[in-house]
């Protein structure tokens, strides 16, 4: 069974927009109509479609794929009925291929590439199949972050720790994390205050420090933009805010505007005071060195970015300090 990589019943979760032409559907994390309006460098790490999983109910027990060629080393995941069950190594590759799936009916959901783009052009099934088109109810998530959000180092695409955290939660994520890319451009606040939304999680700092992108005169005023422009479409949801994780070699060294990782994370926490006391009651702080801290520092190869082992970490303590903090100790 033949379907066209723009078939209506396939669901591109997590997707902001899809570019459709005759190549076939490539995902993107913004807007792509309007990504001229991005910075060029966040256009390139939008165009990579991390935390995106295309889903449908079948019948299937074959999935082939035919993509554009991936010559960077990137993965896609399969999960049947929320379990997983193959990776599938794209290094080089034209297409992927799952056979024996389960039998009978199941939610079938790829997810694809976090650090390479993609692009399917078309997806052969089961002779004979039934598919029908998923839509996914769940809680909707949106997490904004920066390469350690993007996490290129996971296992595979849902080895990242959003990916976890959503799984374990029955979240619907949207994974804004753009490696290099989180200066709190004002494009994105809007993105954020454009998407339906249920929950919203932003881990600032790393980015705008490794850059210099602001300094101590425009940083927390910039997060305050931000959340103000986020709070204009979603007045009420919880919004949870993230310093920092560890950086050995950054905690105490001044970057050229003046600032060193731990005096970001007290402005993160000064500006959330300061917004609190707005009578925004549903912003939370969190402190880095607590999702992350130097107790971890083994996992941390390159004294920024955790590896692998260092996400599941990351996830874990993102669930117990963050998840149940705000939606309460248990699943969601």
């Amino acid at each position: 069974m033949q379907l066209k990589a723009d078939d209506v019943r396939l669901n591109w979760v997590g997707a902001v927009s899809l570019e459709i032409n005759e190549k076939g559907v490539m995902p993107w994390r913004i807007p792509h109509g309007i990504r001229n309006l991005y910075h060029s460098q966040l256009q390139e790490k939008a165009s990579m479609p991390a935390g995106v999983r295309f889903s449908f109910h079948s019948n299937t027990e074959i999935i082939k794929g035919q993509i554009a060629n991936t010559p960077n080393d990137s993965q896609i995941d399969l999960y049947c009925d929320g379990k997983w069950i193959k990776s599938y190594d794209l290094k080089n590759a034209n297409h992927f291929l799952f056979e024996n799936l389960p039998a009978g009916q199941k939610l079938v959901e790829l997810w694809l590439p976090q650090k390479s783009t993609f692009l399917l052009k078309s997806l052969e099934l089961s002779s004979g199949a039934i598919i029908k088109r998923y839509d996914d109810t769940q809680l909707r998530w949106i997490t904004y972050g920066s390469s350690i959000t993007q996490c290129a180092g996971a296992k595979s695409p849902s080895f990242t720790w959003p990916a976890i955290v959503a799984r374990q939660n029955h979240f619907n994520l949207t994974c804004l994390g753009f490696g290099g890319q989180c200066h709190l451009d004002l494009m994105v606040a809007r993105l954020i205050r454009d998407l339906p939304a249920d929950f919203v999680s932003i881990c600032c700092g790393i980015n705008i420090y490794g850059a210099s992108s602001l300094g101590p005169r425009a940083f927390q005023q910039s997060i305050i933009g931000t959340i103000l422009t986020i709070r204009e479409g979603h007045p009420d949801i919880p919004i949870a805010l993230i310093s920092p994780i560890y950086s050995p070699t950054r905690e105490n060294s001044k970057n050229a505007a003046g600032f060193t990782l731990a005096q970001m994370r007290n402005e993160v926490f000064q500006t959330v005071t300061i917004l609190k006391e707005q009578n925004d009651e549903n912003l939370f702080y969190f402190d880095g060195l607590t999702i992350f801290g130097p107790e971890l520092n083994q996992y941390l190869p390159d004294q920024l970015h955790p590896n692998a082992e260092g996400y599941r970490y990351l996830a874990a303590n993102f669930q117990r300090l963050v998840v149940n903090t705000i939606f309460g100790d248990s699943e969601n």
